[in-house]
């Protein structure tokens, strides 16, 4: 799981940086808000950790444009407010939830798992692109009116390219994803998985198949 953290305090971001990877999160940290929301329209992270008071762009901002551009990622905003108003402010504009500083770390990772959990229980069970399905319940690709099974990592880089169809996919984010934060797999697993997964579109007549930018990642696109 990888989270963005968005605060100007480098002594704040570099000690829940270092709780947030013991806890086997891949982190990426902004100092200001117009460097948060670049990161946050653009990359791919599974939760936000936004501070409110910040140079440039405030948080209730960032937030604010995000939801604007459909960005659904769960936002736990941080403050040292702890006024009714600003929490209202905050959770209209779309946050998911809202923690006052000073905090217990422990209630930081209590409450981004749980952000977590609700999360992955609203996402919807089939994603599709072109003439292509991808089946959670079943793994399995179908196209066509054929189908065929997936195995085990095969069906997550499929399913996180599918998820992502405008975004290129980096080599490290599949990585982090399918194998770990700490894993010790080697970027060249993802290749052999990516061809897998290649032929096996190819099988069932897909319109779609998984291209690779060098030195960049991999993306699905229709032929």
């Amino acid at each position: 799981m990888k989270i963005l953290l968005v605060d100007d305090e480098a002594q704040l971001t570099d000690a829940l940086s270092a709780i947030l990877k013991r806890n086997k999160f891949a982190v990426d940290v902004a100092n200001d808000g117009e460097t948060g929301y670049d990161l946050a329209l653009y990359g791919d992270y599974d939760l936000i950790v936004l501070d409110i008071m910040m140079p440039k762009m405030n948080g209730i901002e960032v937030l604010d444009k995000l939801r604007k551009n459909n960005i659904s990622i769960p936002i736990l905003l941080l403050s040292a407010k702890s006024e009714t108003d600003d929490k209202i402010s905050g959770l209209n504009s779309g946050a998911d939830d809202y923690l006052t500083k000073p905090f217990e770390t422990d209630e930081l990772i209590a409450r981004i798992n749980a952000l977590l959990r609700r999360r992955s229980s609203y996402v919807n069970n089939n994603l599709s692109l072109g003439n292509t399905s991808l089946n959670s319940g079943s793994h399995t690709l179908e196209a066509n009116g054929k189908s065929i099974q997936l195995g085990a990592k095969e069906y997550q880089v499929i399913e996180l390219l599918m998820r992502n169809p405008t975004m290129i996919i980096s080599k490290e984010t599949i990585n982090d994803k399918v194998w770990g934060f700490d894993s010790d797999a080697e970027y060249n697993n993802i290749e052999v998985y990516i061809s897998f997964i290649r032929r096996k579109l190819t099988a069932i007549n897909s319109d779609i198949s998984v291209k690779a930018y060098r030195g960049t990642g991999y993306r699905v696109e229709k032929l």
